[in-house]
C-alpha cells in the first residue's frame, strides 16, 4: 500500500478502507505527513531563506522560481520564522529549520524592529529598507510577537523572548483601548492610534477596528502566554477572547469584519446592492475567517486553562455549523470565500475557494469531529471530502505547494505565483501539523 502513487490514489484508498470497514486515519496521517514534508516544506525551505540580504524571499512563480522585487512584509516574514521554529520542533533532524528560524529572527530584530520608536515596520525592500511611510499596524506587530514566542520556545534564546516582551508592551501601551477594550489597528510610527478623518473614502478601513487583527492578536497572545505567563498578558488574552466571542461574532454565528472604535458594526446592509458590492471588502460573511476563529478561540481557551468553557464551545460550534450550512459546496467540497445577508435573503457572493480557508477548514472540521463525534453535521465526513477537494483542486503535485485558490473555480491560478507577501506557508503548515497530530491521537483512542 505504501508504494502506491501518493495523493492521486487517495480517494480510491479511502473507498477501499470504507468497504473493508477499516479505519483510514493511519493512512491519512501518513499521507498528509508525507505531503507536508515533501510537497510543502521541501519546496519552501531552504530555498526561501535569503542568504544575501537576510530574512526570507517572498515571491515565487508557479514552478517555484524566485521572481519580482522580493518586498518583505512583517506578516510574511514573521510567519516564516514561526513555521521554521515549529518545523524544527517536529523535524529536529533537519538542521536548516532551526537555522532558518534564527536567521529570520535576526532580520526581525535588526531590520523590522524600529530601534528609535519601537514596534515593527510594515514593509521593507529586499535589503531591509523601509518602504512607504513609517506607519504601523496592530496586525503586523501581533505576528511579530507570534514569531518571537515560537522562536523562543524552539531555541531557548532569551534575547528573542525579551524582544517579544518589548513588542507586547509597545503594542499594549499605545494601541490598547482603555475605554472600549481591544486594540486599534492603524498606528503611527510611535504606536498611537490613527483616527478616521472626515474626508476618508467610504471604502477605506482607516480608523476602524477589525476582526482580522483581533483574532491574530488573540493568537499571538496565546502563543506568547505559553512561554511567558505574565498577569497583564493573561488579562489581555482573556479580554480578546471575550470580545471576539461575545461582540465581534454576530448572533448568526459570523464575524463582523470592521467596527467603529466602540465596536458598533460597519454595515452596508441597508444600502443598494451596488453599494454593498462596492464595499464588500468591509462587510461580508467570510467563511474562512469564521472556521479559523472557531479554532483560535478554543486554542486561547485551552491556553487559559478553560477547557470546560461551554460558552466558547457553543459559539465556536455555531460558527463552524453556519459555515457548513451557508458556505459549503456540497457537491465538490470546500468553503466558498464570501456570502452576504441581503434584504431579500442570504446568498453566496464569491463562490471562489481560497487556499487558506480550506486549510483552516481542515483543522477545524477535524477538531469538531473530535469534540462532537456523533454530530449530525458529520464533521469527519466533511473533513474527508475537504481533504479530497484539496488533493484534487489545490495541491500542485507537479511543482509543489498549494495553488492560491481551487482550480475548480479559478483554473487560471494553475500558473499564478505560488508565493507572495500575502501567500506563504503558515496557514497550511499550521493546519496540516495539527491535523496529523489529531489523526494520530484519534487512532490511538480507537485501538
Amino acid at each position: 500500500m505504501k508504494n502506491l502513487p501518493f495523493l492521486p490514489a487517495l480517494a480510491v484508498m479511502l473507498a477501499f478502507f470504507s468497504c473493508q470497514k477499516e479505519d483510514p486515519k493511519p493512512l491519512l496521517s501518513d499521507q498528509i505527513g508525507h505531503h507536508l514534508r515533501t510537497e510543502v516544506l521541501d519546496k519552501w525551505y531552504p530555498q526561501a531563506i535569503d542568504t544575501v540580504d537576510g530574512g526570507f524571499l517572498s515571491t515565487f512563480s508557479y514552478d517555484f522560481k524566485p521572481v519580482g522585487d522580493q518586498e518583505k512584509m512583517i506578516v510574511t516574514q514573521s510567519r516564516h520564522v514561526w513555521t521554521n521554529a515549529k518545523a524544527a520542533e517536529r523535524y529536529p533532524e533537519v538542521p536548516y529549520y532551526a537555522e532558518g528560524a534564527r536567521h529570520g529572527y535576526i532580520f526581525l530584530r535588526d531590520k523590522f524592529w524600529d530601534a528609535e520608536n519601537g514596534g515593527f515596520f510594515w514593509l521593507l525592500d529586499k535589503k531591509g529598507n523601509v518602504k512607504g511611510d513609517s506607519t504601523k499596524t496592530a496586525y503586523g506587530n501581533a505576528f511579530g510577537i507570534y514569531a518571537l514566542a515560537a522562536y523562543y520556545k524552539q531555541s531557548g534564546d532569551q534575547e528573542g523572548l525579551e524582544l517579544a516582551k518589548k513588542a507586547f508592551y509597545w503594542l499594549d501601551s499605545g494601541a490598547h483601548d482603555p475605554v472600549y477594550k481591544g486594540y486599534f489597528q492603524h498606528l503611527d510610527r510611535y504606536g498611537k492610534p490613527i483616527t478616521r478623518p472626515m474626508d476618508t473614502p467610504s471604502t477605506s478601513d482607516l480608523g476602524y477596528k477589525d476582526q482580522n487583527s483581533s483574532i491574530h492578536i488573540l493568537e499571538a497572545f496565546a502563543e506568547l502566554y505559553q512561554v511567558w505567563p505574565d498577569e497583564l498578558l493573561r488579562a489581555r488574552l482573556e479580554e480578546m477572547l471575550v470580545l471576539i466571542r461575545d461582540t465581534i461574532v454576530t448572533e448568526q454565528g459570523h464575524l463582523t469584519l470592521f467596527l467603529y472604535p466602540d465596536w458598533k458594526p460597519v454595515s452596508f446592509a441597508d444600502s443598494s446592492e451596488a453599494v454593498i458590492e462596492s464595499h464588500h471588502q468591509l462587510d461580508h460573511v467570510s467563511f474562512g475567517h469564521d472556521v479559523e476563529t472557531a479554532f483560535l478561540m478554543l486554542e486561547a481557551s485551552h491556553v487559559l486553562g478553560k477547557n470546560d468553557d461551554q460558552r466558547t464551545l457553543t459559539v465556536a460550534k455555531k460558527m463552524v455549523d453556519q459555515a457548513l450550512k451557508l458556505g459549503w459546496d456540497a457537491e465538490k467540497g470546500g468553503f466558498y470565500d464570501q456570502g452576504y445577508y441581503f434584504k431579500d435573503g442570504y446568498r453566496v457572493t464569491h463562490p471562489t475557494k481560497n487556499w487558506w480557508a480550506q486549510a483552516e477548514g481542515l483543522n477545524s472540521l477535524l477538531l469538531f469531529h473530535e469534540l462532537y463525534p456523533n454530530d449530525p453535521n458529520d464533521y469527519y465526513g466533511r473533513f474527508l471530502q475537504l481533504w479530497n477537494y484539496t488533493d484534487t483542486y489545490l495541491i500542485d503535485h507537479e511543482y509543489g505547494d498549494w495553488y492560491s485558490g481551487g482550480l475548480d473555480q479559478q483554473p487560471e491560478l494553475k500558473t499564478a505565483n505560488k508565493g507572495g507577501i500575502w501567500k506563504g506557508i503558515y496557514h497550511h503548515y499550521r493546519s496540516l501539523d495539527a491535523v496529523i497530530e489529531r489523526l494520530k491521537k484519534m487512532e490511538k483512542t480507537t485501538e
